[in-house]
């Protein structure tokens, strides 16, 4: 077994089973996974799995031999049809004999059948279709034993789950065709199935002690839930969306779902069945509710949406099984359904709408009480109140929506119940909700809709507590023997005020709002704003990180609603403001937060989380021109200007206390700081260099360091930390003027030292990513700004720095070998991927003459392209798609270089050439459009590049013989290597015959110079379509082809291809519409793209 020779006897297997599933030792089971694989790639695979199945003395033997089996029919090349057939009727006969095998054994095999099944759902042998009889030889599982039947109701359920999975490694269009034809003709015989089984078992007396019957059930409704979650129209939603979608039920289903009978099947098997299984009842129930509204008329609608209601009742009226969290969490998604897919007028009018809505009130209320149990629920509730409040303007009938009596109940116990929450988690060490802010965002964000109705009940109530609980906290600091723990309740307490306020504030722009809301909104934020004086007096003594979170929650949420070139002058919530505070506009408002920010800046060093909060706050600030044209002039901004340093705000000060990945918010820092800058800094050299002065002092320090002593740590830290600062300095300076004067200031006396950084320090990501960063940022030409005077060679030098660090980097880069799956991306790619960008920004930037350099004899441009193949040959295919940021860097790059400098991809070695066909051939079916357009570009500017070369070649004149020996190249390597073209056009008409193009335009442009160059591939292509379909199918196809290049001419002038792809939009339609239906042949697709 050591040379990895698939095992020969039980015994051999069964000790390598004992190490892939029960071994410790990694490499054990490292080397049996080895063995497993050249087990499935042997000749004698089926009958050792015979052998396991048959003879195997452990239940994990049986397993191996199911897994080899799924391997086995899932290859790439497809067993041959009779030998399939043979093991799926071997697998059903041995289920069939052994049904008290292992459960997981079961589910192995049965995963296999379902594989089979789908795989095979097309192939024909004797003019049948041979692996669709799977439900005939299942209802004879079904009229065995209990377990048996069992064993039926699982080869259902995952031939259902199976069909419905994408698998992204084989064509998507021959998955959908396979599900589609599977949802026509075999799912709804399945549901009634279920349906018709879960009916009888419910009209027996139910045993629930009896675990077979137990485990029927289970599978039944785990099957039904398979059904209703079935992806009908190829929407492949994302699952964590799949609380806001619609169940598009297949309009033949309508009897199902009209018949009341079947939502009093899963109601009555809800209040049945023991609550591991009465979740599964719920979760089909939720389906159910969220059943498209076409499939009804109105009337029908209403009679099911009262069905629904009446279940809703009952299951109210006894919340027994609402103690369990698997059944609350269902019911609770079950009721967020009801009205994402119902109007609330069509609730209103529902018989029993008053009672309902009182006991989904009390329900809410009640859940919102207990706060600890079953918390990712309370957002589906919140859900339902918030779709219901904000629906009332739109509500046309005279029924009463009584909301106005139950919304401001809700957000009451929201309110008391978060506040009495506080107490319990300091004291007893609970997790604290305010600890998951993206959950607390969430809740508040849906609670700021329901609180604005009857808002008047809203504001006293938060009024009432906000002054109880500031007078408490007041009593307390000025007590002599302060009581640590009820200060910090209190402060938890004021924490959740604090978001509250900000929460309802912040309603004002979902809700129609009027004077009174403005003045309430008034008497609120006076109340915060008093207690951001009281917190800031105590600091640097006692501080509360939650409450200083909180307020920049609440800052924020004004300044959206309150701060800005919208609002109205005469806003009433300045009235109560400028009586207490003294603040009447949003001008004083804004010295407010920019005293709050600078305070938070100097004392919160410590606090990353109120550090990134308060720079993000000032951030936003920085942003409008009109606001920073007003903060300019507030006295705190001009103390920023003058005194960026550690000394007035720590968090800029560079020590051992700091993990590196802390000093990230400097770039955000110095962003907004220049942004504020540049208001009035024009062309005055003077100010930008009193400006930089801090980061001139530590770029000095920094030369010494390296020329002396050179304490490594301490270096990396200040380095880290400048080239974080310059990237948000580089980030603002979007004019000519301004961006001028960062490079004379960084050009000739800084930039040798980041270049020595990256020699030295290339190993190590946390220095050379910021570091680079900073470069690409340099190189980015935004609003114009590198376009320098013409007598000026900034350009050049600048393109000349960039050429210099990025082969550095390149050539020190791979000097580290081989690194490992979980390496190769921090230390490697990454770094790969901002030298891409930052040379696809200097080759797009329109500020270097390219030219310039082989004129002169100067090497850059030809150095950075030659690290640019370096580093692309060390980078696999593989990764290259795998990991996103890379591939949006490389291809836009490739793109680039393929519209401007094809001289040098012609120059390319031919295996170098291969790696770039091979990737912007694999990158035309990538899901990302941004990779899938740059390729299909690329491959766009080659083969246009092509065919102008042999348009020339006849009738070219002495003088272009020169220049046309790059053409002679790249024709050579093509005659060469015909079937690369040859496949991209495979793929690309594939893409539009057979998938879900979404970049059609950008597909068609290369395919129309494919079809050019390849005109005999493309009648072959086009012969092998045509014929692989039905025989009255083929007049249609030839038609469509036909219409395809009517019209075309043999050029690729813009307006030839312009009617190119006009043609193409039309027959992308007609062969959707001659391909859908069941008789064409699934072959089809993957035989184009092989």
């Amino acid at each position: 077994m050591s040379d990895f020779y698939p095992p020969q006897s039980l015994a051999e297997l069964e000790v390598l089973c004992k190490q892939l599933y029960e071994g410790t030792d990694l490499a054990q089971r490292i080397q049996a996974e080895k063995v497993l694989l050249e087990l499935i790639n042997s000749p004698e695979c089926l009958s050792q799995c015979q052998l396991l199945l048959e003879q195997g003395t452990t239940s994990y033997a049986q397993l191996l031999a199911a897994t080899c089996l799924s391997k086995l029919v899932c290859k790439t090349t497809p067993l041959p049809i009779q030998q399939r057939i043979d093991i799926r009727n071997y697998i059903l006969n041995y289920v069939a004999s052994q049904p008290k095998l292992t459960l997981f054994v079961i589910q192995a095999l049965v995963q296999v059948i379902a594989k089979i099944t789908k795989l095979g759902w097309f192939d024909v042998q004797k003019d049948q279709l041979i692996f669709r009889d799977i439900i005939a030889d299942v209802k004879k599982f079904l009229q065995g034993t209990v377990d048996h039947c069992i064993i039926g109701v699982m080869i259902l359920s995952e031939l259902t789950q199976e069909m419905n999975f994408v698998d992204y490694s084989r064509p998507s269009s021959k998955h959908r065709k396979i599900a589609t034809s599977f949802r026509d003709t075999a799912l709804k015989e399945i549901l009634m199935l279920a349906c018709s089984l879960l009916k009888e078992m419910l009209a027996k007396p139910l045993n629930l002690q009896d675990q077979q019957q137990q485990n029927l059930a289970m599978h039944l409704l785990k099957l039904v839930l398979n059904c209703l979650n079935f992806d009908f129209i190829g929407s492949s939603a994302d699952e964590s969306a799949d609380d806001l979608c619609t169940v598009q039920i297949p309009t033949n289903w309508r009897s199902i779902f009209l018949e009341p009978e079947t939502l009093d099947l899963f109601f009555d098997l809800y209040h049945s069945l023991p609550s591991m299984l009465s979740q599964l009842a719920l979760s089909c129930l939720v389906q159910f509710a969220s059943t498209r509204r076409s499939l009804f008329s109105n009337p029908e609608r209403a009679k099911y949406l009262g069905n629904l209601i009446k279940g809703v009742k009952r299951i109210l009226e006894n919340p027994q099984g609402l103690a369990d969290p698997g059944n609350y969490h269902e019911f609770c998604r079950f009721l967020a359904r009801l009205k994402t897919n119902y109007q609330l007028g069509e609730l209103v009018v529902v018989k029993d709408y008053p009672e309902v809505i009182r006991l989904i009130a009390s329900f809410t209320i009640t859940s919102l009480q207990h706060w600890e149990f079953a918390p990712n629920s309370v957002h589906y509730l919140l859900t339902l109140w918030q779709r219901m409040v904000a629906s009332v303007p739109f509500v046309k009938s005279s029924e009463p929506h009584l909301l106005d009596t139950y919304a401001p109940e809700i957000t009451k116990a929201y309110i008391t119940s978060r506040l009495e929450s506080v107490p319990m988690v300091i004291r007893d060490g609970l997790d604290d909700p305010l600890d998951d802010t993206a959950t607390v965002f969430q809740q508040l964000e849906q609670l700021c809709t329901v609180s604005r109705c009857e808002y008047e009940k809203t504001c006293a109530l938060l009024v009432q507590l906000f002054d109880q609980n500031a007078q408490n906290y007041q009593k307390l600091l000025q007590s002599s023997s302060r009581n640590p723990l009820a200060v910090s309740i209190q402060e938890g307490r004021l924490a959740w005020l604090v978001y509250l306020v900000g929460t309802v504030v912040g309603g004002r722009l979902t809700y129609t709002s009027t004077d009174e809301h403005d003045a309430m909104d008034g008497e609120l934020s006076c109340r915060v704003f008093q207690l951001i004086s009281l917190m800031d007096a105590q600091l640097p003594r006692c501080s509360n990180e939650k409450v200083e979170l909180a307020v920049l929650w609440f800052l924020d949420q004004f300044r959206k609603t309150y701060v800005g070139d919208q609002l109205q002058r005469t806003s009433k919530v300045y009235a109560r403001m400028s009586e207490v505070l003294g603040i009447t506009d949003d001008n004083q408002v804004l010295e407010t937060f920019m005293a709050k920010i600078v305070t938070n800046l100097k004392y919160w060093g410590r606090s990353e989380p109120v550090i990134s909060r308060t720079l993000q706050f000032l951030n936003d600030l920085s942003v409008g021109y009109i606001l920073l044209k007003k903060l300019v002039k507030i006295d705190a901004v001009k103390f920023m200007l003058q005194n960026h340093t550690s000394k007035h705000f720590p968090f800029l000060g560079v020590n051992d206390n700091h993990c590196l990945s802390d000093l990230r918010c400097r770039t955000t820092f110095y962003t907004a700081l220049t942004r504020l800058l540049m208001v009035d800094l024009g062309e005055d050299e003077d100010e930008f260099e009193n400006f930089m002065l801090p980061l001139t002092i530590s770029f000095e320090t920094l030369g010494q360091i390296f020329n002396n002593s050179f304490k490594q740590e301490e270096a990396k830290r200040m380095l880290i930390g400048l080239a974080r600062d310059l990237r948000g300095i580089a980030f603002a300076l979007n004019t000519k003027t301004s961006y001028t004067m960062l490079f004379d200031w960084i050009y000739s006396a800084y930039l040798p030292i980041l270049q020595t950084a990256i020699e030295l320090w290339y190993r190590e990501p946390a220095c050379t990513t910021p570091i680079l960063k900073l470069m690409a940022e340099m190189m980015q030409n935004r609003s114009q700004r590198l376009n320098f005077d013409v007598s000026s060679p900034n350009g050049i030098l600048l393109f000349r720095e960039a050429s210099k660090m990025i082969c550095t980097y390149g050539n020190q880069i791979l000097s580290l070998g081989t690194l490992s799956k979980d390496q190769v991306y921090p230390l490697k790619l990454k770094g790969i991927s901002i030298c891409y960008s930052a040379l696809k920004s200097a080759l797009c930037g329109n500020y270097v003459s390219f030219g310039v350099f082989k004129l002169y004899g100067d090497n850059h441009f030809d150095n950075v392209l030659q690290a640019f193949v370096k580093m692309l040959l060390s980078v696999s295919h593989s990764d290259l798609l795998q990991y996103r940021k890379l591939s949006q860097s490389y291809y836009p790059l490739l793109e680039c270089l393929t519209q401007d400098h094809m001289s040098f991809i012609t120059s390319l070695e031919p295996h170098v050439l291969m790696y770039i066909f091979t990737s912007i051939s694999e990158g035309l079916t990538a899901l990302d459009t941004i990779v899938s357009s740059s390729c299909c570009a690329s491959l766009d500017y080659i083969v246009t590049y092509l065919f102008k070369h042999i348009a020339k070649e006849g009738k070219k004149p002495l003088r272009c013989r020169e220049i046309s020996q790059d053409g002679q190249r790249l024709l050579r390597f093509m005659q060469q290597n015909s079937e690369v073209l040859q496949q991209m056009m495979s793929i690309l008409m594939n893409t539009i015959i057979f998938e879900d193009c979404r970049n059609q335009w950008s597909v068609s442009r290369p395919l129309l110079g494919l079809i050019l160059l390849n005109e005999k591939y493309f009648s072959e292509l086009r012969a092998g379509l045509i014929s692989s379909q039905p025989a009255d199918k083929q007049e249609v196809l030839h038609q469509c082809f036909g219409n395809l290049m009517e019209g075309v001419e043999q050029n690729l002038l813009i307006k030839n291809r312009d009617r190119f792809t006009q043609n193409m939009s039309v027959f992308r339609r007609d062969m959707a519409e001659t391909l859908r239906c069941e008789g064409v042949s699934e072959s089809t697709s993957s035989e184009m793209m092989s």
